[in-house]
C-alpha cells in the first residue's frame, strides 16, 4: 500500500461568499440572512456566542433598523467581490489545486422566490469561476452556505416551509446549467447538521413564529434533505459527471468517562448530531434511532412517500465535512445540542476554547469511511487565532503546527485505507468569522489589514504559513 497523499490529491482552500464578498447591496443582490449578522463588540471569546441565541421577529426588526453597516461585518467582508482577481492570483502563487467558495443565493435570486435569475449576479460568478480555472484551480462550489434570501425568512418562515424546496431547486438548476462545463464538484448545503448552533443562519427560523421549535427545526431539515435529493436528480440529468456531495460539521464526541452510561449517551449524541444526516443523505432513509427520537420527543414531521422516494433514490456522491475540534459528552449532560461542549482537559485549546485534536481527525475519517464507504473531502480545517502583523508579515508558527499535525493525521488515515480525495484549508485568506462576526479571528495564509470595527487599509500580506503550505503542496505532502 502506497504511504502518502495520492498524486491527484486536491490541495485546496475554502471561503464562503457571505464572509468574503461584501458588496451586500451591489449588482442586484437582495438582502440575506448574513447581512443581519451583528458583531458584538463585547464578545467574550470562548463563551456562548450570539449565534447560539435563537432569532425572534423583534430582534430581527431591531437589527434591520440599525443603519451603520460597520456593525454588520459580512456586508463588506474583505471586499472579495472587487478584489477576487488579485486574491486568486495569490492563491495561484500559493499553489492551490482547488478553491472552494459559494454562490450567494440572494445574488442570483434576490428575493429567493423570483421566477427569473439576476443576470448581473450570474455574470459575476461567470468571471469568478473563469478566474479560478484560469489560475489552475478546480472550483468546488457550495450552493447554500447560509446565504438565505431574507424574504424567505420573513414571508415564508424559512426552511420549515416546503415551498423552499422548489425555490432552492430552481436556484440549483440555474447554477448547474450555467456552469456545467466548468464545475464538477458541488456541495449542496454547507454543514447541514448545525441545527442547534446555526438554526437561524442555516434554517431561517424565527423562534417566536413556531409553537414547537425543535419540531420546526427537524421539519426544516427534512425539507433540506428533500431539496438536496431533488437537486441531485436535476444535477444528474444535466450532467451525469457532476460530483454532488453532502457536508456536515464534524463534532464527534468522546465519552467523558468509561462508564457504560457515558459511552452509550455519547453514541446517542453522535447519532443525532452527526450520523443522522449522513445516514439520510447517503444511505437514503431515516434510521431507526432517529424515528425513535422523534417518537420519544413527540416530534411530528410532515413527509410524503414521494419525498421519501426522492431521498432513497438520489443520494450523495461523496461526503464532505469540516473539522476543527473534538468534544466530550457525559450521560448527565447528554442533549443533541452541539453547543453543549465539554472541553477535554487532556488537550490544548485555542483562544476561542476549541480543543486541538489532530488524532480526532484521523478517528473521524475512519469512522465515516467505515460507515459510508464513499470518498471523503475535508471541506474545512484550520486554526482561528489572534494574528499580529509585524513588518509586513505574521510569524504564525502556531498555525503551521496545527495544520502540520492535522495533515499528518490525514496521511495516517490514507494509510489506514480511507479514501480522502481533497483537503481545503479554511480561510486561505483572512475573512469575517462565521460564528463571531470578527475579523480578528483569523485563519488565513494571507493577512487582510482589516479590523473588527471596519477600519484598516484592506491590504494583503503573506504570513509565514503561506510559504509553508506552498511547500507542502509542491511536495504533495512530503514537506510536513
Amino acid at each position: 500500500m502506497k504511504y502518502g497523499f495520492p498524486n491527484n490529491f486536491l490541495w485546496g482552500g475554502a471561503i464562503a461568499a457571505n464572509q468574503a464578498e461584501g458588496a451586500w447591496n451591489e449588482g442586484g443582490k437582495g438582502l440575506s440572512v448574513p447581512d443581519v449578522d451583528w458583531h458584538n463588540p463585547h464578545l467574550i471569546r470562548g463563551g456562548k456566542r450570539d449565534a447560539d441565541s435563537e432569532m425572534t421577529s423583534t430582534r430581527l426588526n431591531d437589527l434591520l433598523a440599525i443603519d451603520e453597516d460597520w456593525q454588520f461585518p459580512k456586508r463588506s467582508g474583505i471586499d472579495f467581490y472587487h478584489t477576487y482577481r488579485e486574491d486568486l492570483a495569490l492563491m495561484k502563487e500559493l499553489g492551490l489545486k482547488a478553491f472552494r467558495t459559494s454562490i450567494n443565493w440572494a445574488r442570483i435570486y434576490p428575493d429567493g422566490d423570483d421566477t427569473q435569475p439576476n443576470e448581473e449576479g450570474l455574470k459575476f460568478y461567470d468571471d469568478l469561476i473563469d478566474t479560478i480555472l484560469a489560475n489552475g484551480m478546480e472550483p468546488i462550489i457550495t450552493l447554500f452556505h447560509y446565504e438565505l434570501p431574507l424574504k424567505l425568512v420573513t414571508e415564508y418562515g424559512g426552511w420549515r416551509n416546503k415551498q423552499l424546496i422548489d425555490f432552492y431547486a430552481r436556484f440549483a438548476q440555474t447554477c448547474f446549467e450555467r456552469y456545467k462545463e466548468k464545475v464538477r464538484y458541488w456541495i449542496l448545503i454547507n454543514q447541514i447538521n448545525l441545527i442547534y448552533v446555526e438554526s437561524f443562519n442555516s434554517l431561517g427560523i424565527l423562534c417566536d413564529q413556531v409553537e414547537n421549535l425543535e419540531e420546526a427545526k427537524y421539519q426544516a431539515i427534512h425539507n433540506q434533505f428533500v431539496a438536496c435529493s431533488l437537486a441531485t436528480k436535476l444535477g444528474r440529468d444535466i450532467d451525469p459527471n457532476f460530483k454532488l456531495g453532502m457536508m456536515i460539521s464534524d463534532h464527534n464526541c468522546y465519552p467523558e468517562t468509561a462508564s457504560p452510561e457515558d459511552v452509550f449517551s455519547t453514541l446517542q449524541k453522535n447519532q443525532m448530531s452527526q450520523f443522522f444526516y449522513g445516514d439520510v443523505r447517503i444511505r437514503g432513509y431515516y434510521p431507526g434511532y432517529a424515528l425513535r427520537y422523534f417518537e420519544d420527543h413527540q416530534l411530528n414531521i410532515d413527509w410524503t412517500e414521494e419525498e421519501l422516494d426522492l431521498i432513497k433514490n438520489y443520494t450523495a456522491d461523496y461526503m464532505a465535512f469540516s473539522y476543527y475540534y473534538s468534544r466530550m459528552n457525559s450521560a448527565v449532560r447528554n442533549t443533541p445540542e452541539l453547543n453543549d461542549i465539554s472541553r477535554n482537559p487532556l488537550l490544548p485549546a485555542s483562544v476561542w476554547g476549541w480543543c486541538v485534536d489532530p488524532l480526532g481527525l484521523r478517528n473521524s475519517l475512519n469512522v465515516y469511511y467505515d460507515r459510508y464507504q464513499l470518498p471523503l473531502m475535508i471541506a474545512e480545517n484550520g486554526l482561528g487565532a489572534l494574528d499580529e502583523l509585524i513588518e509586513g508579515t505574521v510569524e504564525d508558527d502556531y498555525r503551521i503546527d496545527y495544520l502540520r499535525e492535522h495533515l499528518k493525521a490525514i496521511k495516517e488515515a490514507l494509510h489506514d485505507g480511507v479514501d480522502v480525495f481533497a483537503y481545503c484549508a479554511w480561510g486561505p485568506i483572512d475573512i469575517v468569522s462565521c460564528t463571531t462576526n470578527e475579523m480578528s479571528k483569523r485563519y488565513g495564509f494571507v493577512y487582510v489589514d482589516l479590523n473588527d470595527d471596519g477600519t484598516g487599509s484592506r491590504k494583503r500580506f503573506k504570513k509565514k504559513s503561506f510559504e509553508w503550505y506552498k511547500q507542502v503542496i509542491k511536495t504533495n505532502g512530503e514537506a510536513l
